[in-house]
């Protein structure tokens, strides 16, 4: 296991001075997990419980079940050095047998209900296999309190959430907004009108809401706005806008920038993306969701990526990416349905059968692009929401998009990879 048990429970409120786990032998995470108490002749509690006769007192059973809850639920969190663990209630509490030194705690804790902050457990404890306590216990998390860095530089007005934790040497502007339960790291730096949510991670040296790369930029107003638990790798850098593409640079929520990601001014990403290590976007470009660019890929400006295509590895696109579709090459040719990608994402067999038919009018007919909208228009079979979607991308492309299929060659190449 490597769960960091005494780091997880410091964040518990209220704990007794001594922790009351030794390890962990069983973890299902979010779910379920047994925990292990050895108890000794040593401990301190024992000097008044009962002198000649000692016994673990019933309120340090319960104790050591809070405990367990309280990894189990630290370690299923997003962020846990921003959350705190309070235990709000115990009911239908029953001791069933004496604890004496010697004995060896088997504590197993289940999360019976969760809301989004507030979990119901049911908890046992066993020595061998009588259960000497059980419980149900009612176990919330609270944000903790703003923790910045002593070397951190957070200019006066800055708005930064409780729970949100500012590394050493980290910068942050004085019209940045931090939302809760945010980690930003060491030497990260965060400036300009930025707007950023909840949960997210900023790692070491990223560098959040500078002044675009725009020679037309004059110092105007412009903002970044991002939402919530997304994550930035070392050495990301994401401009705010311009006033002539819009002034807003927007991100979603649930994305992830690798290490080197450049996302410049304008430019609008959905949710649930994942960008590979040094991937570019210019200006103004249009990422929707679920989409996957990968490393070392660029997106020429004004261009626009469907909803879950795929970008392969070093791709340069200069045309809107097809969604769905796996796009790949420089300059870069369709290959064909993202299939891999669409079916870890969810997507129905039925789905995916349909966008391959409308695939091969597109790619594999004989038909030029407009006899082929039409044919899949008037095909009775092809009426999914994806494949209707799929039209209407292709209709309202400003720069058109790219139907461009390999060289036989490099189909091969690619079906063998």
């Amino acid at each position: 296991m490597s769960l960091d048990i005494p780091g997880l429970l410091d964040r518990l409120c209220y704990r007794y001075p001594s922790l009351l786990i030794d390890g962990v032998v069983e973890h299902e995470p979010g779910t379920r997990i047994v925990a292990v108490k050895n108890v000794t002749v040593n401990e301190e509690f024992f000097q008044g419980h009962f002198p000649g006769t000692p016994l673990m007192p019933g309120v340090l059973m319960i104790e050591a079940l809070a405990q367990a809850a309280s990894v189990l639920l630290l370690d299923g969190a997003v962020q846990p050095s921003a959350m705190r663990v309070v235990l709000r209630g115990v009911n239908n509490a029953r001791f069933r047998r004496q604890v004496v030194p010697g004995d060896r705690l088997r504590l197993e804790v289940t999360i019976r209900r969760r809301r989004r902050r507030v979990a119901v457990a049911a908890a046992v404890a066993r020595v061998d296999d009588h259960v000497v306590a059980e419980a149900e216990l009612l176990v919330g998390l609270v944000v903790d309190e703003v923790r910045i860095d002593p070397s951190a530089h957070v200019a006066p007005g800055a708005e930064i959430g409780a729970g949100t934790l500012v590394g050493p040497n980290a910068v942050i502007g004085p019209h940045v907004r931090i939302g809760r339960g945010c980690n930003i790291g060491a030497s990260a730096v965060i400036d300009g009108w930025t707007e950023i949510g909840d949960e997210n991670h900023v790692f070491p040296f990223a560098s959040i809401g500078l002044i675009p790369q725009d020679t037309k930029f004059k110092g105007e107003r412009t903002t970044l706005v991002i939402g919530h638990r997304n994550i930035f790798r070392e050495f990301a850098t994401i401009h705010r806008g311009t006033q002539g593409g819009g002034g807003v640079t927007r991100i979603g929520d649930d994305n992830l920038f690798m290490a080197y990601v450049h996302v410049a001014h304008d430019c609008q990403v959905g949710h649930k993306t994942i960008f590979g290590n040094a991937a570019t976007l210019s200006g103004h470009v249009s990422v929707e969701d679920q989409a996957n660019i990968g490393a070392f890929s660029a997106v020429h400006q004004f261009c626009r990526v469907g909803r879950q295509a795929f970008i392969g590895g070093f791709s340069v696109i200069t045309l809107d990416a097809l969604p769905f579709m796996r796009t790949v090459g420089n300059r870069a040719r369709v290959y064909d349905l993202n299939i891999i990608g669409l079916e870890r994402q969810g997507m129905p067999e039925e789905t995916i059968a349909e966008l391959k038919r409308a695939f091969r009018y597109l790619l594999q007919s004989k038909l030029n692009t407009t006899q082929a909208l039409q044919q899949i228009g008037q095909d009775e079979t092809l009426q999914c929401p994806e494949v209707a979607y799929l039209i209407a991308f292709m209709g309202s492309s400003q720069r058109g998009v790219n139907l461009r299929r390999p060289a036989k060659r490099l189909e091969a190449m690619a079906a063998d990879e």
